[in-house]
């Protein structure tokens, strides 16, 4: 959490853009506009980071299973490994690397292809037998695993300072950076933006980013606009110390549970992707039937973590839109509203390539990386885009 600042919810009358969220999305983007020399006001409602941000696993990956989201993922990694030199924030950013663990033989093809793609823009990705597998990790049982696809170059970070660096570089350049202050209307005259309307007051402005996360759906609503991102419940447990853990763990996968773990301390944090049910915004952890259902995925996979108990759990909240591929773009029915959400439990990892593209939107430059396929006008024709196959 961030400790809030004297004054920092008194707002200014006017702004040339308002960013509404402030996890890595909204806190990068209004770093980059701020650097551009864009007038900037953001506004969060809770603290910096509070949000999904707070409950990310800050896994960064190339590992993905099309072009665009490979693109977003490169330039993630290296935004990342350059951070503590380019913000001077320490991010513990490392290169463990991401392993998944393939059970099912019609899977093979997709990841092969995965890989093939990868290995097109300088990745080291390729498929491991089950074998190979077991040398690279011998904490995991592989009897049922048909193959593995291992990335060593994918990374790991700590969410929080990534957030404290942007911000702090986002003040330095003149970002002014509200919390506490919930987003209460979208003032618009036809087609035009106008203003924005908070539990602090009215600002007038003539563009606004929509980076709120789960909560993105509501904003598009003030603005009389469909994002279609609901929210999801995902919940996360960490065990006490794990025998035999070896110092380099990669953020393991098995597909296609989507069962994950990695390294946390002594211990592992460890998670699975349960059936999206009702969408909403309850963060409670409950284990309930949730709880036996990953022990037994994390016995059969893992079964030295079974001797390790529980030392704490947490529930957050997943971002996700239908075909789980976020959302990126400016509106063509309100001028000058920017969205990028939907992340889908991808967010953080693309924090550095999503501020560089809404700058690039605000500015009118071609942004570095053909993001089409993710303007939210898909979701109404038959021509969307392809689901995200590997889906953390």
């Amino acid at each position: 959490m961030t400790a809030r600042r004297a004054g920092e919810t008194s707002l200014p009358p006017m702004a040339e853009c308002v960013v509404i969220g402030g996890g890595v999305i909204g806190v990068g983007c209004a770093f980059r506009l701020a650097e551009a020399g864009v007038d900037v006001l953001l506004v969060e409602r809770g603290e910096l980071g509070g949000g999904s941000t707070a409950k990310a696993a800050g896994g960064i990956r190339s590992s993905f299973t099309s072009r665009v989201n490979v693109e977003l993922g490169l330039r993630g990694l290296a935004g990342y490994s350059a951070f503590s030199r380019d913000f001077g924030i320490e991010i513990d950013f490392r290169r463990d690397g991401y392993l998944y663990l393939v059970t099912d033989p019609a899977d093979v093809p997709a990841f092969e292809r995965c890989a093939g793609l990868q290995r097109e823009y300088g990745v080291r990705s390729h498929l491991l037998d089950p074998a190979e597998a077991k040398r690279l990790l011998p904490l995991v049982e592989t009897d049922d695993v048909v193959a593995a696809l291992w990335s060593p170059d994918d990374a790991k970070a700590t969410p929080d300072a990534v957030v404290r660096g942007y911000a702090k570089a986002a003040r330095a350049h003149g970002a002014k950076l509200r919390t506490g202050v919930e987003v209460t209307g979208i003032e618009r005259d036809g087609d035009t933006l106008t203003g924005v309307v908070t539990t602090a007051g009215f600002v007038r402005t003539g563009a606004v980013v929509c980076a709120a996360g789960a909560w993105s759906g509501r904003i598009g609503e003030l603005a009389g606009l469909d994002l279609p991102v609901r929210p999801y419940r995902r919940q996360v447990v960490f065990t006490g110390p794990v025998a035999g853990l070896p110092e380099s763990v990669p953020l393991t996968i098995e597909m296609p549970s989507a069962f994950y773990f990695h390294r946390e301390g002594p211990g592992l944090a460890m998670s699975f992707s349960e059936d999206d049910g009702v969408p909403g915004f309850d963060t409670r952890y409950e284990a309930g039937e949730w709880l036996p259902r990953l022990a037994g995925l994390a016995g059969r996979r893992i079964p030295a973590v079974l001797d390790a108990g529980i030392r704490t759990a947490w529930a957050g909240l997943y971002e996700t839109t239908p075909d789980r591929n976020q959302i990126i773009g400016e509106s063509v029915l309100l001028s000058r509203f920017f969205y990028a959400t939907g992340f889908s439990g991808h967010g953080f990892q693309m924090g550095p390539a999503t501020g560089e593209l809404i700058r690039d939107l605000y500015l009118g430059r071609q942004p570095a990386v053909d993001i089409a396929e993710l303007d939210v006008r898909r979701f109404g024709t038959v021509d969307t885009a392809p689901a995200e196959h590997n889906i953390v």
